[in-house]
């Protein structure tokens, strides 16, 4: 590959990868900076041992409206496979388990009738916020200096529905209600359409599952530029000079070209030193865009045992390490896997412990849901991704309160020959793959109409 270069990418996420793809259609040369072995960055997908079954250890869903996605899927002659949802779910609340049919459990009349109103009222605000311009969305000073918490605090006064709602949103967030600005859940909200589609399983975000897994998807649509993407180059600088940008890399040559477009989450590109440095509002933002807490975890039967007894694999916890989970199992069901969300507050305490110490507590909640026989799988694995070097969380850098109304202007916008992309940059299914493939195109155009 020439040396002569007009654009670097960082990052082989969904982001980079579809700009890079863009800038290649449009005659470019380039050259993608990975900083892990792999390519997918949150998008992560592992066989299990001498199976041909497979784990999505990162993000797996995909639902309708996510259009940019689903058209590639279909260019690429990916299938897709629905998520399972047939039979009674599982709700663990207090000291009582009981199952339910649709999206929202069933509680006590009082409760359920609270808890569809304060959707309901957040769905009407949700309508109002301005995707482009978070920022001057009507009242978006008191928004953003409210938590979700807050709003929930004031709204929500039974148990059940605040326990019941609060480990839905943190399925969600992969965050406490009090860590995030009532304006940025409410941008979120709308930007993946509706608080609704978020949290429903058939017809919405967890609709579908990958035939192969979703990291698959990524690596067919780098096929064509794979001989330009540099895996273990990670970057530590970037020094803009009067027309053109220098790359400095951990142990490698660095690498000059016109323009650099950083695909990555905030919490990360702070990392890279920058000379000259980016501006105040730029550096100010980047420390206000926290990663979300997840560690993912799987149990694999040697059967979906719970589809015989009516129950489809969800399940809502309001105690315990885990807030929800679902049928992970493969589309023949040869066997049966279950996957855990152990989410913001629950998940912390558990960062410093072992695989082993983790799989005694996720198990006790999956038994508590589906009975002792989920206390013995064949197989159990779990990825806590705020251990990941690269990546410091999931599932997405989230804004925190403030942060819209003092920052907001800085989160895509160029910083000289610096451009921004990666899924926190985009207005449409912000923190989705959906949201990453439209933002590597949009930062794609940018570069390519400033060097015209």
């Amino acid at each position: 590959m020439s040396d002569a270069l007009d654009f670097i990418v960082i990052g082989a996420g969904f982001s980079g990868v579809e700009a890079a793809y863009t800038l290649d259609r449009a005659g470019a040369r380039f050259a993608v900076l990975e900083a892990r072995d792999r390519i997918g960055g949150r998008a992560y997908t592992t066989p299990l041992d001498g199976t041909k079954t497979y784990v999505d250890l990162g993000g797996q869903w995909v639902g309708p409206t996510q259009d940019a996605l689903l058209e590639m899927l279909d260019e690429l002659g990916i299938e897709t496979f629905k998520t399972y949802t047939e039979g009674r779910s599982v709700l663990s609340l207090g000291d009582k388990v009981r199952t339910y049919a649709g999206t929202i459990p069933k509680l006590n009349p009082l409760s359920l009738i609270e808890l569809g109103l304060v959707m309901n009222r957040l769905e009407r605000m949700a309508r109002a916020v301005n995707l482009e311009r978070p920022w001057e969305t009507p009242d978006a000073d008191r928004l953003d200096s409210t938590t979700l918490a807050s709003f929930l605090d004031r709204n929500l006064r039974t148990r059940s529905a605040r326990s019941v709602l609060d480990a839905g949103l943190e399925t969600v967030f992969a965050a406490s209600a009090g860590e995030i600005s009532l304006l940025h859940a409410l941008f979120y909200f709308k930007s993946g359409t509706s608080l609704e589609n978020l949290i429903t399983t058939g017809g919405g975000a967890q609709d579908a599952r990958i035939d192969g897994g979703m990291q698959s998807v990524v690596e067919a649509r780098a096929r064509s530029i794979r001989d330009r993407i540099r895996l273990e180059h990670v970057v530590v600088g970037i020094e803009q000079k009067s027309a053109s940008v220098r790359v400095h890399i951990r142990e490698r040559e660095s690498l000059e070209a016109k323009r650099v477009i950083v695909a990555i989450p905030p919490a990360l590109a702070s990392r890279i030193h920058y000379s000259p440095a980016l501006s105040p509002l730029r550096d100010q933002l980047t420390q206000r865009v926290p990663m979300g807490t997840v560690i993912k975890c799987f149990a694999v039967y040697e059967e979906p045992f719970w589809r015989g007894r009516g129950l489809s694999g969800q399940g809502v916890f309001d105690e315990g390490v885990v807030q929800a989970c679902f049928d992970n199992s493969p589309r023949d069901a040869s066997c049966g896997m279950l996957v855990g969300f152990s989410l913001a507050n629950r998940a912390r305490p558990l960062l410093g412990m072992s695989q082993e110490e983790r799989r005694e507590l996720v198990l006790e909640s999956f038994a508590r849901a589906f009975g002792p026989e989920a206390r013995a799988p064949k197989r159990y694995l779990d990825k806590s991704w705020a251990e990941e070097e690269f990546s410091r969380g999931c599932y997405t850098g989230l804004m925190s309160p403030g942060a819209w109304i003092g920052y907001g202007k800085a989160l895509a916008r160029p910083e000289g020959r610096i451009h921004f992309a990666g899924t926190e940059t985009a207005s449409r299914w912000n923190g989705y793959f959906e949201g990453a493939i439209l933002a590597g195109r949009r930062a794609a155009r940018e570069v390519l109409e400033s060097e015209r």
